[in-house]
């Protein structure tokens, strides 16, 4: 299969508007596509590419000195996600966005152009001060990928294996006062990363899986958590 040209968009996208009632030109002052209908003022302005990127997205924000109805056009792509993302920016830069099916002309508008109004998730926002304010200094190096990023959940958990390392299997009340880690018996029952074992009813130990996680993360220090009375 040959890799798609802009110009192949040009045909559908024509198409497409005139349907809607417009009369289409291309390359207009710089433009790919200028489409005017009856006697409206503002001109409708589709800039092309052959894949989403940052130069389709900067054209169509300098259009937005002559129209606001502007759309960015590329080939139909997979990925849902993907598309979502590119949805969400546009609709965040006031862009609309076409896609175009190159085997059959088919076009589809995913966004018209228009004022964005974003919406604060409360929820979302408590999650991340919650995180922010747990969490114990800076231990992630920002931009990190594909790597295990220390929460303070996880932190807690280190501060609970730490003590069981250093004293032993103890009750989780004892570890929770010991480590300042008010949540260790549920975080050790739950045991989300195979770090303890219930020795006895109420009573927990630290797995081999636990001890190599406490040489794999930064583990607190022995200072930080204090051995029983």
């Amino acid at each position: 299969m040959t890799k798609p040209r802009e110009t192949d968009l040009y045909p559908p996208i024509k198409a497409y508007l005139e349907g809607q009632g417009y009369e289409v030109k291309s390359e207009v002052a710089g433009a790919d596509v200028v489409a005017m209908r009856n006697d409206e003022a503002d001109p409708l302005i589709v800039e092309m590419k052959t894949g989403m990127n940052l130069t389709l997205v900067q054209q169509g924000v300098a259009r937005q000195a002559l129209t606001d109805w502007v759309y960015l056009a590329v080939p139909t792509f997979k990925g849902r996600k993907a598309l979502a993302g590119h949805v969400a920016l546009c609709r965040r830069l006031g862009l609309g966005l076409m896609t175009v099916r190159l085997r059959d002309g088919h076009v589809d508008v995913q966004c018209d152009p228009g004022p964005y109004a974003p919406r604060q998730s409360k929820p979302r926002k408590g999650r991340l001060l919650r995180e922010f304010q747990r969490r114990v200094g800076d231990p992630n190096a920002g931009g990190s990928v594909g790597v295990k990023l220390v929460t303070a959940y996880r932190q807690d958990a280190l501060r609970c294996a730490a003590y069981l390392a250093a004293n032993g299997p103890a009750r989780g009340a004892v570890v929770a006062r010991a480590a300042q880690v008010p949540t260790a018996t549920t975080i050790m029952r739950d045991d989300h990363y195979g770090w303890f074992e219930r020795v006895e009813r109420g009573v927990y130990g630290l797995t081999p899986k636990g001890a190599e996680g406490l040489t794999l993360y930064d583990a607190p220090k022995a200072a930080e958590v204090s051995s029983p009375d």
